[in-house]
């Protein structure tokens, strides 16, 4: 098996040398789980930049890992950003990050060509969380305690963050009842709906239904509803940069996530940063190392290699 031998800072000239980056992604992630609680957590830079597309006009999903620095703030982000100059902070035409203003200031301050995009998954997620606390509400006020089992608004909890296209016949009767049942002023009924059209939005080829919502939500009655359009406005523009960037998203870096957090589970954990650091820039680099394939054993066949 091939090695991987050489500093963080040899492997990281290494990856910045194989091709320019276009776009990349910034998001935190715990690296260790004791300890000084703000040692805890990491800023991690991942490359979105997509290869060209084929024939077909398709592209190959493709991630790798920058760098890694110890903190999440965006002071840690923009530090980086900036040390690695003109050069570097130039060519980048695209930033998705999570709804975190630390990262939304670093990318302003350092990528000012950049586009920066919020990714969909945490914006449907911000409604998502504000119909399960308009659900929670209205189950409080109706009944004057939590929901148990036999509730109709605690029965319908998991219909109520369904997708509505993946609604069954069966499934929608279901949820019309429990909502005819539990929700007499209909606030979770208008904060479904909403839900729905936030998800119904993304699937369209232009930025009007999002528009639309967005303006509107702010005069909502119901209170989570109207917070949550106050949130979405104050991101609207990166919101809305996900149509005229390609439909980019934080997909990349989450992928990443995934590859460091395995790579972390198989050591049993790390204790030395630097040791970490020089491990996931080798695992999540895009690269996989050479491994000779095991020789076949036959059946019966004694294994010398034991």
């Amino acid at each position: 098996m091939e090695s991987h031998r050489g500093t963080p800072e040899q492997r990281l000239k290494e990856l910045a040398d194989q091709a320019s980056v276009e776009a990349l992604g910034l998001d935190e992630h715990v690296w260790r789980h004791s300890g000084p609680h703000k040692n805890r957590m990491i800023t991690g830079v991942v490359d979105h930049t997509r290869p060209p597309r084929d024939a077909n006009g398709k592209t190959k999903p493709f991630a790798r890992l920058l760098d890694v620095q110890v903190g999440r703030s965006g002071a840690v982000a923009e530090e980086w950003l900036a040390s690695q100059g003109r050069d570097f902070t130039s060519k980048i035409r695209i930033a998705a990050i999570d709804p975190y203003r630390g990262y939304a200031n670093a990318i302003s301050a350092t990528l000012k060509e950049a586009d920066m995009v919020v990714d969909i998954f945490h914006v449907t997620k911000l409604a998502s969380q504000a119909l399960d606390e308009v659900r929670r509400r209205v189950q409080q006020d109706t009944l004057g305690r939590r929901g148990h089992a036999k509730d109709p608004l605690y029965r319908a909890r998991r219909l109520l963050l369904t997708g509505a296209n993946h609604l069954t016949e069966k499934m929608a009767t279901k949820l019309d009842a429990l909502l005819q049942e539990g929700d007499p002023n209909w606030e979770v009924t208008i904060t479904w709906t909403v839900y729905q059209k936030l998800i119904d939005a993304y699937q369209q080829s232009d930025s009007h239904d999002m528009v639309t919502l967005i303006d509107a939500l702010k005069d909502c009655p119901i209170p989570e509803v109207a917070r949550l359009g106050r949130t979405l406005k104050s991101w609207k523009r990166e919101i809305l940069a996900y149509w005229h960037t390609d439909r980019s998203n934080a997909g990349p870096t989450e992928a990443i996530n995934n590859v460091i957090e395995t790579t972390r589970r198989i050591a049993r954990g790390f204790r030395n940063f630097d040791n970490y650091r020089l491990r996931i820039l080798a695992s999540a680099s895009g690269q996989r190392p050479y491994r000779q394939p095991p020789k076949p054993v036959r059946k019966g066949q004694p294994n010398h290699a034991e």
